[in-house]
C-alpha cells in the first residue's frame, strides 16, 4: 500500500486546521466505506513550554527579526512548530496508512518514506523541494498539475505527469532556488542540503536527472516556530479613475484626503488608525521603489485601505476618506459628478481582522519529538 501524507494540514497546520482536515478525511472514508489507520501529528506549541525555553535562552531569531519576548508569546493567536521527516517516519513505523500532519517543512512529506527506506537523505530532501509545488518545475509551469519523481542510488529523476509539459535543467534548477535565502543551500529541520556540486541533466525529452545533493546535519536540533498575532481590523474600497485631469493630480488628491481625515478625526489618536492608498497604474505594486514616476495609463485603479484598532473605526475612516475623494474639487476639474467609479455596491468592504507574523524564530530542543505528538485513529 502507498501511504497518503498530508502536511501543513489546512494550510497552516495549527490544531484547528488539523481537526478540520481530519474531519474531511473521515467524511470521505465513511462515504466510500474505506477503513485505514490515520496518524494525526500535532504541531501547535503550548505557550508555557515556550516561556520555559525563553527563560533558558533556547530561542533565537530566524533572520532579521527582533528577539522573542513574553509579550510576543502571549499575543500570538496560535503558535506552531515546523516538523521535518522524523515525525512522518515515526508515524509510518507506527502503521499509519494516512498521515495528517500539522505544520510541516514542505519537502518532508515527500522525503519521509524514501529516507525511511534507506535512500540518501540529501537527494530525498532535494527531491521533495522540487515536488512541493507540483509541476512548477516544468514548462509551462503550474501548481495545478502533478510531477513524478524516481529516486535512485546517487540521483533522482523528475518528470511531469501531463504529456503537454516537460522538465528541462533550467526549470528544475530554478525551482531549487525558490523561496530560499541562499542559492546553494536548502535549510530545514534535518540540517542543510548543499547543492553546490549539484548537476541537472536532461534525462529524456521530458525528464531531468539531478545528482550531487548532500545533507549536512546540524550539530544542534533547532526547530522553526511560527506565530501570528491580531493587530487591527481592515476595510477597503475599490474604485476606478479615468478622468485624465484627476489622474495627473492624484498626488494632490491623496494629500487632500489625508489632511482632511486628520483634521476631522482630530479627537482620535493617529496611532489608532492608518490610511493607505494603493494606486495601480502609478506604483501600486512597488510603491516608493517604482522607478517610473510618470503615469502613462488612461485609467488607474485605487484601493483605499483603512486599518484601525476596531472594525467600526476602520469602516468610518474608509467611508469618510472615500466620500472626501469622490467629491474633491481638484485643480482643473471639469466634471460635476463624482470622481470615482465603484465596481461593487456597497463600495466599502470590511475584510475583518488583520494579523502579522510576530514569531519567526528557532527553538533549540534535545528531542524534536517533544514538540510533535502522534495520535493514532482508526476509521
Amino acid at each position: 500500500k502507498i501511504p497518503v501524507i498530508i502536511g501543513s494540514a489546512g494550510g497552516s497546520g495549527a490544531e484547528v486546521h488539523l481537526n478540520w482536515t481530519s474531519e474531511i478525511v473521515k467524511e470521505i472514508a465513511k462515504k466510500k466505506n474505506l477503513h485505514f489507520k490515520i496518524a494525526l501529528i500535532h504541531a501547535e506549541v503550548e505557550k508555557d513550554y515556550l516561556e520555559k525555553k525563553l527563560a533558558q535562552r533556547k530561542i533565537k531569531p530566524l533572520g532579521p527579526v527582533p528577539e522573542l519576548t513574553s509579550k510576543d508569546i502571549e499575543e500570538a493567536t496560535r503558535i506552531v512548530a515546523v516538523m521535518g521527516v522524523r515525525s512522518h517516519i515515526k508515524a509510518l513505523e507506527m502503521g499509519a496508512e494516512v498521515i495528517i500532519a500539522g505544520r510541516s517543512n514542505d519537502p518532508a512529506m515527500f522525503a519521509a518514506l524514501p529516507i525511511k527506506e534507506g535512500y540518501d537523505p540529501g537527494l530525498a530532501l532535494h527531491m521533495g523541494k522540487i515536488l512541493e509545488c507540483g509541476a512548477m518545475a516544468s514548462t509551462p509551469g503550474t501548481t495545478s498539475d502533478c510531477m513524478m519523481a524516481y529516486l535512485r542510488e546517487g540521483c533522482f529523476i523528475v518528470e511531469p505527469t501531463n504529456p503537454l509539459r516537460r522538465c528541462i535543467p533550467s526549470t528544475v534548477a530554478a525551482h531549487t532556488l525558490y523561496e530560499k535565502s541562499s542559492p546553494l543551500h536548502i535549510i530545514g529541520p534535518e540540517g542543510v542540503v548543499d547543492v553546490t556540486g549539484c548537476k541537472f541533466e536532461q534525462y529524456s525529452e521530458r525528464a531531468v536527472k539531478v545528482s550531487g545533493s548532500k545533507l549536512k546535519k546540524s550539530e544542534t536540533i533547532n526547530i522553526k516556530l511560527e506565530g501570528a498575532s491580531k493587530v487591527a481590523y481592515r476595510t477597503i474600497c475599490i474604485a476606478g479613475l479615468r478622468d485624465p485631469i484627476m489622474i495627473k493630480r492624484i498626488d494632490e488628491c491623496e494629500k487632500h484626503v489625508r489632511d482632511t481625515v486628520l483634521t476631522y478625526f482630530n479627537d482620535i489618536s493617529p496611532e489608532d488608525y492608518q490610511l493607505i492608498f494603493h494606486i495601480y497604474g502609478k506604483n501600486g505594486v512597488m510603491g516608493e521603489l517604482e522607478p517610473r514616476k510618470e503615469i502613462t495609463s488612461h485609467e488607474i485603479c485605487l484601493i483605499l485601505e483603512a486599518v484601525a484598532k476596531d472594525q467600526e473605526l476602520a469602516n468610518t475612516i474608509c467611508a469618510f476618506a472615500r466620500s472626501t475623494l469622490m467629491h474633491y474639487s481638484y485643480k482643473g476639474r471639469i466634471a460635476t459628478a463624482g470622481n470615482l467609479a465603484f465596481p461593487y455596491a456597497p463600495s466599502d468592504i470590511p475584510t475583518g481582522a488583520v494579523y502579522r507574523f510576530n514569531i519567526h524564530h528557532l527553538v533549540e530542543v534535545d528531542d524534536p519529538d517533544e514538540l510533535f505528538s502522534i495520535e493514532m485513529v482508526e476509521v
